[in-house]
């Protein structure tokens, strides 16, 4: 995939890259990163001479019919992990359990702590969950990685990319082995999670949003409804106006 996939990136892309230097040769690491577009999970392992396995929703290996065959032959292609995200805890479980296998085999997990993609080109808060549980266990360090310009280059919604430079920074790697063995201590896990999204920030120069993605995409949903439901409104009343006034015409003549 690498050959098939990476090589053809990089050159219709040609993407950016600092901090090559911070990428251990060997031994297992976790990339954290911002996650501002479907393709950061393809141009950042294309960058890399390492594999990188990411995590992503069953349903990309699971859907049947010859489309969903090839679309998991895919994702299985570039090293991207199925998480099941059914169940009380979800993915959460899920991300953490898979994280450990690869970090175990000392391999190199790509994760985004912000758990979805951000819905405005901001930064946003970090999940604890998965980042600093899966840290804590292994013991691993955490490289923080910023994406740049790739929500312009393929917009949530947009199937063809747009060819344009994406740019990847990345941070010189996070030794977390203070708060070894305190993986259960949600105080910990937030700790943990703040200074790698503070890294982030600073490498990515995004402006940072202090509530979860997922909380500001419903709101956003939410605030369209809303904008429809008005302008719906807006126009009935406008409709009602118009047909006040004629009848009032009509009972003049």
């Amino acid at each position: 995939m690498k050959v098939a996939i990476g090589g053809p990136l990089k050159l219709a892309f040609r993407p950016w890259v600092e901090g090559m230097e911070n990428i251990p040769a060997e031994g297992p690491a976790i990339l954290a990163s911002n996650h501002l577009s479907f393709s950061d999970s393809f141009f950042l392992p294309a960058v890399l001479d390492r594999k990188v396995t990411f995590i992503a929703k069953a349903e990309y290996f699971t859907t049947p019919g010859v489309k969903g065959r090839l679309t998991a032959a895919f994702f299985k292609g570039v090293g991207q992990l199925p998480v099941d995200r059914s169940g009380a805890r979800g993915a959460g479980e899920a991300a953490v359990k898979s994280g450990i296998e690869v970090l175990e085999r000392g391999e190199l997990f790509g994760i985004y702590p912000e758990g979805t993609r951000s819905p405005d080109g901001r930064l946003y808060r970090g999940k604890p969950g998965g980042l600093a549980r899966v840290a804590l266990a292994t013991g691993a360090p955490v490289i923080p990685v910023a994406m740049i310009d790739t929500e312009k280059i393929q917009p949530p919604g947009q199937v063809v990319p747009k060819l344009m430079r994406p740019g990847i920074r990345i941070g010189r790697a996070l030794d977390f082995s203070r708060y070894q063995g305190m993986e259960q201590d949600r105080f910990v896990l937030r700790a943990v999670t703040d200074e790698v999204m503070y890294e982030i920030m600073k490498l990515s120069g995004q402006e940072y949003v202090d509530i979860y993605a997922t909380a500001a995409k419903r709101q956003i949903a939410e605030a369209a409804k809303a904008g429809k439901e008005a302008e719906k409104a807006a126009k009935a009343a406008l409709a009602q106006a118009a047909k006040d006034q004629a009848e009032k015409e009509k009972n003049a003549q």
